[in-house]
Protein backbone atom coordinates (compact mmCIF):
# COMPACT_ATOMS: atom_id res chain seq x y z
CA UNK A 1 0.00 0.00 0.00
CA UNK A 2 1.16 3.59 -0.91
CA UNK A 3 1.85 5.10 2.67
CA UNK A 4 0.67 7.97 3.67
CA UNK A 5 2.86 10.64 4.29
CA UNK A 6 4.31 12.09 6.73
CA UNK A 7 3.53 15.79 8.26
CA UNK A 8 4.49 18.25 10.90
CA UNK A 9 1.66 20.14 13.10
CA UNK A 10 1.33 23.58 13.46
CA UNK A 11 -0.63 25.47 15.49
CA UNK A 12 -3.33 28.00 13.69
CA UNK A 13 -2.31 31.56 13.46
CA UNK A 14 -4.08 34.82 12.58
CA UNK A 15 -7.23 32.77 11.57
CA UNK A 16 -8.43 31.83 14.64
CA UNK A 17 -8.59 34.67 16.89
CA UNK A 18 -9.65 35.15 20.21
CA UNK A 19 -11.75 32.68 22.62
CA UNK A 20 -13.83 34.36 25.47
CA UNK A 21 -12.11 33.25 28.42
CA UNK A 22 -9.95 35.55 29.81
CA UNK A 23 -7.82 34.32 32.73
CA UNK A 24 -4.30 36.31 33.25
CA UNK A 25 -1.08 34.38 33.33
CA UNK A 26 1.66 35.06 35.92
CA UNK A 27 2.98 38.94 36.04
CA UNK A 28 5.58 39.18 33.59
CA UNK A 29 8.36 41.98 33.41
CA UNK A 30 9.11 44.28 30.26
CA UNK A 31 11.70 44.50 27.27
CA UNK A 32 14.57 46.40 27.87
CA UNK A 33 14.86 49.49 25.86
CA UNK A 34 16.43 49.23 21.76
CA UNK A 35 20.22 50.07 21.21
CA UNK A 36 20.36 53.70 20.01
CA UNK A 37 23.33 52.47 17.33
CA UNK A 38 20.40 50.95 14.93
CA UNK A 39 19.10 53.64 12.36
CA UNK A 40 15.56 55.05 13.45
CA UNK A 41 13.64 53.42 10.72
CA UNK A 42 15.37 50.02 11.82
CA UNK A 43 14.18 50.38 15.16
CA UNK A 44 10.84 51.42 14.39
CA UNK A 45 10.67 48.02 12.30
CA UNK A 46 12.16 46.00 14.90
CA UNK A 47 9.83 47.54 17.63
CA UNK A 48 6.63 46.96 15.51
CA UNK A 49 7.08 43.47 14.16
CA UNK A 50 8.20 42.70 17.98
CA UNK A 51 5.01 44.21 19.13
CA UNK A 52 2.81 41.91 16.95
CA UNK A 53 4.36 38.94 17.88
CA UNK A 54 3.49 39.84 21.59
CA UNK A 55 -0.13 40.36 20.37
CA UNK A 56 -0.73 37.27 18.93
CA UNK A 57 1.13 35.44 21.31
CA UNK A 58 -1.39 36.96 23.95
CA UNK A 59 -4.53 35.69 21.73
CA UNK A 60 -3.81 31.73 21.54
CA UNK A 61 -2.29 30.20 24.11
CA UNK A 62 -1.36 27.09 22.48
CA UNK A 63 0.20 29.18 20.23
CA UNK A 64 2.39 31.25 23.01
CA UNK A 65 3.26 28.05 24.68
CA UNK A 66 4.57 25.92 21.76
CA UNK A 67 6.33 29.39 20.59
CA UNK A 68 7.61 30.44 23.93
CA UNK A 69 8.95 28.49 26.80
CA UNK A 70 9.64 31.89 28.98
CA UNK A 71 6.88 34.58 27.73
CA UNK A 72 8.79 36.95 30.40
CA UNK A 73 11.87 37.17 28.35
CA UNK A 74 9.89 38.68 25.70
CA UNK A 75 7.95 41.14 27.70
CA UNK A 76 4.59 39.40 27.88
CA UNK A 77 2.95 40.67 30.79
CA UNK A 78 -0.50 38.41 30.70
CA UNK A 79 -2.10 36.34 28.14
CA UNK A 80 -5.54 34.83 27.72
CA UNK A 81 -6.65 31.29 27.69
CA UNK A 82 -7.62 30.87 24.26
CA UNK A 83 -8.44 28.05 21.59
CA UNK A 84 -9.51 30.75 18.92
CA UNK A 85 -13.17 31.54 17.47
CA UNK A 86 -14.39 30.61 14.60
CA UNK A 87 -17.13 32.50 14.58
CA UNK A 88 -18.01 35.13 11.53
CA UNK A 89 -17.33 38.34 13.25
CA UNK A 90 -13.74 36.98 14.66
CA UNK A 91 -12.96 36.10 10.98
CA UNK A 92 -13.97 39.38 10.05
CA UNK A 93 -12.04 41.31 13.07
CA UNK A 94 -8.78 39.08 11.62
CA UNK A 95 -9.25 40.27 8.37
CA UNK A 96 -9.27 43.99 9.28
CA UNK A 97 -6.16 43.04 11.77
CA UNK A 98 -4.68 41.87 8.53
CA UNK A 99 -5.18 44.53 6.67
CA UNK A 100 -3.88 46.88 9.12
CA UNK A 101 -0.67 45.05 9.13
CA UNK A 102 -0.45 45.26 5.77
CA UNK A 103 -1.32 48.92 5.50
CA UNK A 104 1.31 49.38 8.63
CA UNK A 105 4.29 47.86 6.57
CA UNK A 106 4.02 50.46 3.58
CA UNK A 107 4.39 53.13 6.09
CA UNK A 108 8.05 52.05 6.44
CA UNK A 109 10.58 53.37 4.18
CA UNK A 110 11.72 49.69 2.63
CA UNK A 111 15.13 51.07 1.45
CA UNK A 112 16.50 52.01 4.95
CA UNK A 113 15.73 48.53 6.66
CA UNK A 114 18.45 46.16 6.73
CA UNK A 115 18.32 42.86 4.64
CA UNK A 116 17.38 40.62 7.35
CA UNK A 117 14.43 43.44 8.06
CA UNK A 118 13.77 43.69 4.23
CA UNK A 119 13.50 39.85 4.02
CA UNK A 120 10.94 39.88 6.73
CA UNK A 121 8.75 42.63 5.48
CA UNK A 122 8.91 40.74 2.29
CA UNK A 123 7.63 37.64 4.10
CA UNK A 124 4.59 39.73 6.16
CA UNK A 125 3.33 41.31 2.90
CA UNK A 126 3.33 37.65 1.35
CA UNK A 127 1.85 36.67 4.13
CA UNK A 128 -1.00 38.94 4.56
CA UNK A 129 -1.66 39.12 0.57
CA UNK A 130 -2.54 35.51 1.04
CA UNK A 131 -4.58 36.00 4.58
CA UNK A 132 -6.25 38.11 2.69
CA UNK A 133 -7.34 36.33 -0.38
CA UNK A 134 -8.47 33.23 1.97
CA UNK A 135 -10.76 35.17 3.38
CA UNK A 136 -12.88 35.38 0.75
CA UNK A 137 -13.53 31.57 1.54
CA UNK A 138 -14.83 31.63 4.21
CA UNK A 139 -17.44 28.66 4.41
CA UNK A 140 -14.78 26.53 2.65
CA UNK A 141 -12.22 26.13 5.34
CA UNK A 142 -12.25 23.10 6.81
CA UNK A 143 -11.34 22.71 10.54
CA UNK A 144 -12.00 19.09 10.91
CA UNK A 145 -10.11 16.77 8.87
CA UNK A 146 -9.18 12.98 8.94
CA UNK A 147 -5.38 13.73 10.08
CA UNK A 148 -4.72 17.54 10.57
CA UNK A 149 -7.79 18.43 11.54
CA UNK A 150 -8.48 20.27 14.99
CA UNK A 151 -9.82 16.94 16.60
CA UNK A 152 -6.52 14.91 16.08
CA UNK A 153 -4.18 17.44 16.40
CA UNK A 154 -5.62 18.81 20.09
CA UNK A 155 -5.03 16.03 21.94
CA UNK A 156 -1.26 15.54 20.53
CA UNK A 157 -0.86 19.16 21.55
CA UNK A 158 -2.10 18.58 24.63
CA UNK A 159 -0.36 15.71 25.94
CA UNK A 160 2.95 17.46 24.67
CA UNK A 161 1.95 20.56 26.45
CA UNK A 162 5.12 21.05 28.97
CA UNK A 163 5.24 22.49 32.14
CA UNK A 164 8.21 24.80 32.56
CA UNK A 165 6.32 26.81 36.17
CA UNK A 166 3.04 26.12 37.97
CA UNK A 167 1.95 28.81 35.88
CA UNK A 168 2.12 26.52 32.94
CA UNK A 169 -0.22 23.83 34.58
CA UNK A 170 -2.75 26.26 35.49
CA UNK A 171 -2.84 27.41 31.83
CA UNK A 172 -3.14 24.05 30.93
CA UNK A 173 -5.92 23.13 33.36
CA UNK A 174 -8.08 26.69 32.32
CA UNK A 175 -7.45 24.97 28.38
CA UNK A 176 -9.80 22.17 29.47
CA UNK A 177 -12.27 24.37 29.71
CA UNK A 178 -12.35 26.32 26.63
CA UNK A 179 -12.52 23.06 24.33
CA UNK A 180 -16.51 22.58 25.27
CA UNK A 181 -16.96 25.98 24.01
CA UNK A 182 -14.49 25.72 21.18
CA UNK A 183 -15.56 22.34 19.17
CA UNK A 184 -19.15 24.15 20.07
CA UNK A 185 -18.37 26.52 17.83
CA UNK A 186 -16.69 24.04 15.06
CA UNK A 187 -19.88 22.23 15.64
CA UNK A 188 -22.15 25.92 14.68
CA UNK A 189 -19.50 26.40 11.75
CA UNK A 190 -20.55 22.73 10.29
CA UNK A 191 -23.57 23.54 10.36
CA UNK A 192 -23.40 26.80 8.65
CA UNK A 193 -21.23 24.97 6.03
CA UNK A 194 -24.53 22.70 5.66
CA UNK A 195 -26.51 25.52 5.32
CA UNK A 196 -24.60 27.05 2.49
CA UNK A 197 -24.01 23.78 0.76
CA UNK A 198 -20.92 23.21 1.42
CA UNK A 199 -20.26 20.24 3.94
CA UNK A 200 -18.27 17.35 4.21
CA UNK A 201 -18.37 14.35 2.35
CA UNK A 202 -20.37 11.71 3.70
CA UNK A 203 -17.03 9.65 4.31
CA UNK A 204 -15.57 12.20 5.46
CA UNK A 205 -18.11 12.90 8.04
CA UNK A 206 -17.60 9.32 9.06
CA UNK A 207 -14.11 9.41 9.29
CA UNK A 208 -14.58 11.98 12.03
CA UNK A 209 -17.27 10.51 13.93
CA UNK A 210 -15.13 7.46 14.47
CA UNK A 211 -12.07 9.56 15.35
CA UNK A 212 -14.25 10.80 17.87
CA UNK A 213 -16.15 7.44 19.10
CA UNK A 214 -12.38 6.06 19.57
CA UNK A 215 -10.95 8.88 21.25
CA UNK A 216 -13.97 8.74 24.08
CA UNK A 217 -14.09 4.95 24.11
CA UNK A 218 -12.89 4.11 28.07
CA UNK A 219 -12.76 7.61 29.31
CA UNK A 220 -10.75 6.80 32.60
CA UNK A 221 -7.97 5.68 31.05
CA UNK A 222 -7.88 8.16 28.76
CA UNK A 223 -4.25 8.92 27.90
CA UNK A 224 -4.52 12.59 28.24
CA UNK A 225 -4.96 11.49 32.30
CA UNK A 226 -1.90 9.34 32.01
CA UNK A 227 0.37 11.58 30.26
CA UNK A 228 -1.31 14.65 33.02
CA UNK A 229 0.19 12.44 35.72
CA UNK A 230 3.68 11.81 34.45
CA UNK A 231 4.58 15.45 33.56
CA UNK A 232 3.21 16.27 37.07
CA UNK A 233 5.07 13.13 39.01
CA UNK A 234 8.29 14.72 37.05
CA UNK A 235 7.98 18.14 39.18
CA UNK A 236 10.58 18.55 41.90
CA UNK A 237 8.95 21.26 43.42
CA UNK A 238 5.66 20.11 44.01
CA UNK A 239 4.41 18.79 47.21
CA UNK A 240 2.83 15.48 46.76
CA UNK A 241 -0.56 17.69 48.12
CA UNK A 242 -0.58 19.78 45.28
CA UNK A 243 0.60 17.21 42.87
CA UNK A 244 -2.75 15.21 43.96
CA UNK A 245 -4.84 18.16 43.82
CA UNK A 246 -3.81 19.08 40.04
CA UNK A 247 -4.29 15.48 39.37
CA UNK A 248 -7.71 15.31 40.42
CA UNK A 249 -8.69 18.68 38.56
CA UNK A 250 -7.45 17.04 35.86
CA UNK A 251 -9.44 13.97 35.81
CA UNK A 252 -12.67 15.35 36.37
CA UNK A 253 -11.91 18.20 33.62
CA UNK A 254 -11.14 15.48 30.91
CA UNK A 255 -13.79 13.22 31.73
CA UNK A 256 -16.63 16.73 32.48
CA UNK A 257 -15.67 18.17 29.79
CA UNK A 258 -13.67 17.40 27.22
CA UNK A 259 -15.11 13.93 26.36
CA UNK A 260 -18.43 15.69 26.20
CA UNK A 261 -17.24 18.54 24.02
CA UNK A 262 -16.00 15.53 21.53
CA UNK A 263 -19.04 13.18 22.33
CA UNK A 264 -21.52 16.41 21.12
CA UNK A 265 -19.39 17.05 18.22
CA UNK A 266 -19.71 13.31 17.09
CA UNK A 267 -23.46 14.02 17.52
CA UNK A 268 -23.76 16.97 15.55
CA UNK A 269 -21.77 15.03 13.00
CA UNK A 270 -24.39 12.13 12.84
CA UNK A 271 -26.73 14.77 12.07
CA UNK A 272 -25.00 16.86 9.52
CA UNK A 273 -23.60 13.57 7.96
CA UNK A 274 -25.70 13.63 4.76
CA UNK A 275 -26.16 16.88 4.70
CA UNK A 276 -22.86 17.08 1.74
CA UNK A 277 -23.67 17.85 -1.44
CA UNK A 278 -20.56 17.04 -3.16
CA UNK A 279 -18.63 13.35 -2.90
CA UNK A 280 -15.47 14.45 -5.16
CA UNK A 281 -12.90 17.46 -5.26
CA UNK A 282 -13.52 20.84 -4.60
CA UNK A 283 -13.75 22.60 -8.65
CA UNK A 284 -17.49 21.06 -8.00
CA UNK A 285 -18.52 23.83 -5.43
CA UNK A 286 -19.65 26.88 -7.01
CA UNK A 287 -16.14 28.93 -6.24
CA UNK A 288 -14.34 25.89 -5.26
CA UNK A 289 -12.08 26.10 -8.01
CA UNK A 290 -10.59 29.78 -7.25
CA UNK A 291 -10.59 28.59 -3.33
CA UNK A 292 -8.25 25.45 -4.67
CA UNK A 293 -6.31 27.71 -6.57
CA UNK A 294 -5.76 30.13 -3.09
CA UNK A 295 -5.42 27.16 -1.21
CA UNK A 296 -2.21 25.58 -2.78
CA UNK A 297 -0.30 28.99 -3.41
CA UNK A 298 -0.77 29.05 0.45
CA UNK A 299 0.39 25.30 0.76
CA UNK A 300 3.00 25.20 -1.28
CA UNK A 301 4.11 29.04 -1.54
CA UNK A 302 4.88 29.13 -5.12
CA UNK A 303 3.99 31.63 -7.72
CA UNK A 304 2.88 29.13 -10.65
CA UNK A 305 -0.80 28.25 -11.84
CA UNK A 306 -1.94 25.11 -10.68
CA UNK A 307 -1.45 24.01 -14.58
CA UNK A 308 1.90 24.74 -14.29
CA UNK A 309 2.57 22.59 -11.08
CA UNK A 310 0.48 19.98 -13.33
CA UNK A 311 3.09 20.58 -15.99
CA UNK A 312 6.10 20.29 -13.77
CA UNK A 313 4.82 17.17 -11.38
CA UNK A 314 4.70 15.15 -14.71
CA UNK A 315 7.96 16.48 -16.30
CA UNK A 316 9.70 15.04 -12.96
CA UNK A 317 7.89 12.15 -12.88
CA UNK A 318 8.91 11.26 -16.41
CA UNK A 319 13.00 12.00 -15.70
CA UNK A 320 12.41 9.54 -12.48
CA UNK A 321 10.95 6.60 -14.57
CA UNK A 322 13.27 7.23 -17.11
CA UNK A 323 16.51 7.12 -14.84
CA UNK A 324 14.61 4.25 -13.35
CA UNK A 325 14.39 2.45 -15.80
CA UNK A 326 17.78 2.97 -17.06
CA UNK A 327 19.17 2.12 -13.43
CA UNK A 328 17.09 -1.34 -13.57
CA UNK A 329 18.59 -1.84 -17.23
CA UNK A 330 22.18 -1.51 -16.04
CA UNK A 331 21.13 -3.97 -12.83
CA UNK A 332 18.14 -6.08 -13.29
CA UNK A 333 19.11 -7.73 -9.67
CA UNK A 334 18.32 -4.74 -7.35
CA UNK A 335 15.36 -5.70 -7.91
CA UNK A 336 15.69 -8.52 -5.71
CA UNK A 337 17.63 -6.64 -2.99
CA UNK A 338 16.00 -6.10 0.34
CA UNK A 339 15.58 -2.68 1.42
CA UNK A 340 15.25 -3.90 4.68
CA UNK A 341 19.41 -4.76 4.79
CA UNK A 342 20.10 -1.61 7.21
CA UNK A 343 22.30 -2.51 10.59
CA UNK A 344 20.36 0.49 12.33
CA UNK A 345 17.12 -0.33 13.88
CA UNK A 346 16.63 1.90 17.10
CA UNK A 347 15.12 5.30 15.73
CA UNK A 348 17.82 6.86 18.30
CA UNK A 349 20.67 5.02 16.69
CA UNK A 350 19.40 6.37 12.98
CA UNK A 351 18.57 9.64 14.14
CA UNK A 352 22.63 9.74 15.32
CA UNK A 353 24.09 8.52 12.18
CA UNK A 354 22.14 10.52 10.39
CA UNK A 355 23.87 13.38 12.46
CA UNK A 356 26.98 12.70 11.72
CA UNK A 357 26.31 10.72 7.55
CA UNK A 358 25.01 14.29 6.89
CA UNK A 359 27.72 16.43 7.62
CA UNK A 360 29.05 15.83 3.44
CA UNK A 361 26.12 17.95 2.50
CA UNK A 362 25.00 20.28 5.52
CA UNK A 363 26.67 22.04 8.13
CA UNK A 364 27.20 20.69 11.63
CA UNK A 365 23.72 21.07 13.44
CA UNK A 366 22.86 23.03 16.16
CA UNK A 367 23.96 22.15 19.50
CA UNK A 368 20.29 20.43 21.12
CA UNK A 369 18.42 17.30 21.90
CA UNK A 370 15.11 15.25 21.50
CA UNK A 371 13.03 12.74 22.22
CA UNK A 372 11.15 9.53 20.56
CA UNK A 373 7.60 9.31 21.25
CA UNK A 374 5.02 7.02 20.54
CA UNK A 375 1.47 8.06 19.25
CA UNK A 376 -1.53 6.70 21.56
CA UNK A 377 -3.05 3.52 20.21
CA UNK A 378 -5.88 5.59 20.13
CA UNK A 379 -4.81 7.96 17.60
CA UNK A 380 -2.79 5.40 15.80
CA UNK A 381 -5.35 5.48 12.80
CA UNK A 382 -6.30 9.11 12.81
CA UNK A 383 -2.65 10.91 13.05
CA UNK A 384 0.36 10.30 10.26
CA UNK A 385 2.88 7.90 10.07
CA UNK A 386 5.38 10.49 11.84
CA UNK A 387 5.66 14.01 12.76
CA UNK A 388 8.02 16.53 14.46
CA UNK A 389 6.86 18.87 17.17
CA UNK A 390 8.60 22.56 17.08
CA UNK A 391 10.76 22.90 19.85
CA UNK A 392 10.22 27.05 21.15
CA UNK A 393 11.86 29.33 19.83
CA UNK A 394 13.98 30.54 23.32
CA UNK A 395 14.37 26.32 23.78
CA UNK A 396 15.47 24.77 20.80
CA UNK A 397 16.80 21.34 22.66
CA UNK A 398 12.80 20.75 23.36
CA UNK A 399 12.15 18.82 20.28
CA UNK A 400 9.90 15.90 19.69
CA UNK A 401 9.85 13.22 17.23
CA UNK A 402 6.18 10.96 17.15
CA UNK A 403 6.45 7.49 15.32
CA UNK A 404 2.85 5.78 14.81
CA UNK A 405 3.16 2.17 15.49
CA UNK A 406 0.63 0.85 13.57
CA UNK A 407 2.18 2.12 10.06
CA UNK A 408 4.78 -0.40 11.12
CA UNK A 409 8.24 1.22 9.42
CA UNK A 410 11.55 -0.55 9.37
CA UNK A 411 14.32 -0.62 7.30
CA UNK A 412 14.48 2.07 4.65
CA UNK A 413 11.03 3.50 5.25
CA UNK A 414 11.36 4.07 8.97
CA UNK A 415 15.56 5.22 8.14
CA UNK A 416 13.83 8.15 5.47
CA UNK A 417 11.20 8.87 8.02
CA UNK A 418 13.42 9.78 10.72
CA UNK A 419 15.51 11.98 8.32
CA UNK A 420 12.69 13.57 7.00
CA UNK A 421 11.29 14.06 10.65
CA UNK A 422 14.51 15.22 12.48
CA UNK A 423 18.09 15.24 10.63
CA UNK A 424 18.66 16.64 8.17
CA UNK A 425 14.55 17.34 7.59
CA UNK A 426 12.37 19.06 10.57
CA UNK A 427 14.39 19.07 13.62
CA UNK A 428 17.92 20.13 11.55
CA UNK A 429 16.03 23.00 10.06
CA UNK A 430 13.72 24.60 12.66
CA UNK A 431 16.80 24.30 14.52
CA UNK A 432 19.14 25.55 12.53
CA UNK A 433 16.82 28.50 11.33
CA UNK A 434 16.10 29.73 14.87
CA UNK A 435 20.02 29.92 15.50
CA UNK A 436 20.44 31.64 12.93
CA UNK A 437 18.59 34.52 14.32
CA UNK A 438 14.86 34.39 13.03
CA UNK A 439 12.92 36.92 13.89
CA UNK A 440 10.01 36.12 16.64
CA UNK A 441 7.06 37.22 14.55
CA UNK A 442 8.45 34.74 11.27
CA UNK A 443 8.41 31.72 13.81
CA UNK A 444 4.65 31.95 13.68
CA UNK A 445 4.05 32.77 9.89
CA UNK A 446 3.17 29.19 8.39
CA UNK A 447 5.04 28.05 5.02
CA UNK A 448 3.93 24.53 4.71
CA UNK A 449 5.58 24.30 1.14
CA UNK A 450 9.68 25.46 2.45
CA UNK A 451 8.97 23.46 5.45
CA UNK A 452 7.55 19.94 3.81
CA UNK A 453 9.04 20.41 0.77
CA UNK A 454 12.66 21.01 2.47
CA UNK A 455 11.95 17.16 4.96
CA UNK A 456 11.33 15.75 1.43
CA UNK A 457 13.72 17.00 -0.30
CA UNK A 458 16.49 16.16 2.45
CA UNK A 459 14.50 12.70 2.69
CA UNK A 460 15.57 12.42 -0.43
CA UNK A 461 18.82 12.70 0.01
CA UNK A 462 18.92 10.84 2.98
CA UNK A 463 18.81 7.37 0.66
CA UNK A 464 22.92 7.99 -0.11
CA UNK A 465 23.64 8.03 3.73
CA UNK A 466 21.65 4.54 4.71
CA UNK A 467 25.24 2.47 3.60
CA UNK A 468 23.03 0.86 0.71
CA UNK A 469 24.77 -0.04 -2.53
CA UNK A 470 24.83 3.28 -4.49
CA UNK A 471 22.20 2.12 -7.15
CA UNK A 472 20.21 0.34 -4.53
CA UNK A 473 19.71 3.56 -3.31
CA UNK A 474 19.13 5.44 -6.02
CA UNK A 475 16.56 3.30 -7.41
CA UNK A 476 14.51 3.27 -4.18
CA UNK A 477 14.82 7.45 -4.15
CA UNK A 478 13.59 7.83 -7.57
CA UNK A 479 10.89 5.40 -7.05
CA UNK A 480 9.81 7.40 -4.27
CA UNK A 481 9.61 10.75 -5.65
CA UNK A 482 7.66 8.90 -8.40
CA UNK A 483 4.92 7.39 -6.27
CA UNK A 484 4.65 11.04 -4.29
CA UNK A 485 3.82 12.22 -7.77
CA UNK A 486 1.21 10.29 -8.39
CA UNK A 487 -0.17 11.64 -5.34
CA UNK A 488 0.34 14.96 -6.40
CA UNK A 489 -1.34 14.56 -9.81
CA UNK A 490 -4.36 12.87 -8.24
CA UNK A 491 -5.11 16.02 -5.55
CA UNK A 492 -4.86 18.45 -8.51
CA UNK A 493 -6.73 16.04 -10.99
CA UNK A 494 -9.77 15.68 -8.46
CA UNK A 495 -9.72 19.27 -7.00
CA UNK A 496 -9.28 21.37 -10.35
CA UNK A 497 -9.68 18.95 -13.13
CA UNK A 498 -12.55 17.35 -11.72
CA UNK A 499 -11.80 13.61 -11.12
CA UNK A 500 -13.83 11.48 -9.96
CA UNK A 501 -13.25 7.67 -8.52
CA UNK A 502 -13.26 6.22 -12.03
CA UNK A 503 -10.91 8.49 -13.27
CA UNK A 504 -8.40 7.64 -10.60
CA UNK A 505 -8.22 4.51 -10.81
CA UNK A 506 -7.73 4.80 -14.47
CA UNK A 507 -4.96 6.73 -13.57
CA UNK A 508 -3.27 4.53 -11.24
CA UNK A 509 -4.00 1.57 -13.03
CA UNK A 510 -1.58 2.83 -15.96
CA UNK A 511 1.16 2.68 -13.17
CA UNK A 512 -0.02 -0.60 -12.16
CA UNK A 513 -1.52 -0.01 -8.68
CA UNK A 514 -4.92 -2.14 -9.21
CA UNK A 515 -6.00 -2.87 -5.84
CA UNK A 516 -9.63 -1.14 -5.72
CA UNK A 517 -9.78 -1.01 -1.26
CA UNK A 518 -6.26 1.32 -1.97
CA UNK A 519 -7.36 3.32 -4.83
CA UNK A 520 -10.52 4.59 -2.92
CA UNK A 521 -8.71 5.24 -0.07
CA UNK A 522 -6.35 7.45 -1.88
CA UNK A 523 -9.10 9.07 -3.53
CA UNK A 524 -11.40 9.84 -0.27
CA UNK A 525 -8.46 10.86 1.71
CA UNK A 526 -7.06 13.27 -1.36
CA UNK A 527 -11.07 14.20 -1.33
CA UNK A 528 -10.82 15.21 2.67
CA UNK A 529 -7.33 17.34 2.38
CA UNK A 530 -7.37 19.39 -0.34
CA UNK A 531 -3.47 20.12 -1.48
CA UNK A 532 -2.29 18.61 1.47
CA UNK A 533 0.13 16.41 -0.62
CA UNK A 534 1.20 19.13 -2.73
CA UNK A 535 3.10 20.76 -0.08
CA UNK A 536 5.57 17.72 0.11
CA UNK A 537 5.73 17.36 -3.48
CA UNK A 538 5.70 20.54 -5.39
CA UNK A 539 8.08 22.03 -2.36
CA UNK A 540 10.28 19.16 -2.96
CA UNK A 541 10.55 20.01 -6.17
CA UNK A 542 10.61 23.90 -5.80
CA UNK A 543 13.85 23.32 -3.73
CA UNK A 544 15.36 21.51 -7.22
CA UNK A 545 14.58 24.26 -9.11
CA UNK A 546 16.43 26.71 -6.60
CA UNK A 547 19.49 24.58 -5.99
CA UNK A 548 19.63 24.40 -9.73
CA UNK A 549 19.32 28.27 -10.27
CA UNK A 550 22.28 28.20 -7.10
CA UNK A 551 24.23 26.30 -9.11
CA UNK A 552 24.20 28.22 -12.57
CA UNK A 553 24.63 31.50 -10.32
CA UNK A 554 27.53 30.44 -8.46
CA UNK A 555 29.33 28.10 -10.77
CA UNK A 556 32.57 26.73 -9.25
CA UNK A 557 31.63 28.14 -6.13
CA UNK A 558 28.76 26.59 -5.32
CA UNK A 559 28.25 24.03 -2.76
CA UNK A 560 25.78 21.89 -1.21
CA UNK A 561 26.62 22.65 2.65
CA UNK A 562 26.45 26.68 1.02
CA UNK A 563 22.99 26.23 -0.63
CA UNK A 564 21.75 24.25 2.59
CA UNK A 565 23.12 26.82 4.81
CA UNK A 566 21.39 29.36 3.27
CA UNK A 567 18.47 27.82 2.88
CA UNK A 568 18.05 27.42 6.70
CA UNK A 569 19.52 30.68 7.51
CA UNK A 570 16.73 32.21 5.12
CA UNK A 571 13.69 29.95 6.62
CA UNK A 572 10.56 29.46 5.97
CA UNK A 573 9.21 32.04 2.94
CA UNK A 574 7.92 31.41 -0.27
CA UNK A 575 9.91 30.09 -2.94
CA UNK A 576 10.23 33.73 -4.88
CA UNK A 577 11.33 35.05 -1.76
CA UNK A 578 13.98 32.68 -1.21
CA UNK A 579 15.51 32.97 -4.59
CA UNK A 580 15.49 36.74 -4.22
CA UNK A 581 17.64 36.52 -0.89
CA UNK A 582 19.67 33.65 -2.03
CA UNK A 583 22.82 35.78 -3.51
CA UNK A 584 22.84 37.45 0.16
CA UNK A 585 22.68 34.49 2.46
CA UNK A 586 24.56 32.15 0.30
CA UNK A 587 27.73 34.95 0.18
CA UNK A 588 27.36 35.59 4.08
CA UNK A 589 27.21 31.30 4.48
CA UNK A 590 30.18 30.92 2.02
CA UNK A 591 32.59 33.38 2.85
Amino acid sequence: MIPFIKKRIFPYFFCLVILCVNLSACSLSSDSPPSTDIPQEQRSFDAYTNDLFVKEMQENTINLHYTLSDPESFGIKSHKISLGSLSKDSSKASTASIENISAALSNFDYDKLSTKQQLTYDILKDFCEKQLTASFFYYYQEPLRPTTGSQSELPVLLAEYAFYDSCDITDYLALLTCISDYFHQIALFEQEKADEGLFMSSYAAKTIIESCQTFTKNPKTNYLIDTFNTRIDSLADLTDEKKEMYKKQNESLILNSVIPAYEKLRETLIELEDRGNNENGLCYLPEGKQYYESLVRSNTGSEKTVKELQQMTERQRNLDMTALHEILAANPKLLNSNEEDITLKEPEAILNHLLTAMQKDFYPAADTSFEINYIHESLEHTLAPAFYLTAPIDNISHNIIYLNRSSQYSGIQLFTTLAHEGYPGHLYQTTGSYQAGLEPIRAILNYPGYVEGWATYVEMLSYQYAGLDENFARMLMLNQSAMLSLYASIDIGIHYDGWNLTDTTVFLNSFNIKDEEVIRSIFELIVEEPAHYLKYYIGYLEFLELRNYAKQEFGKNYSNRAFHQAMVRIGPAPFSVLKKYLKDFYSVTNS
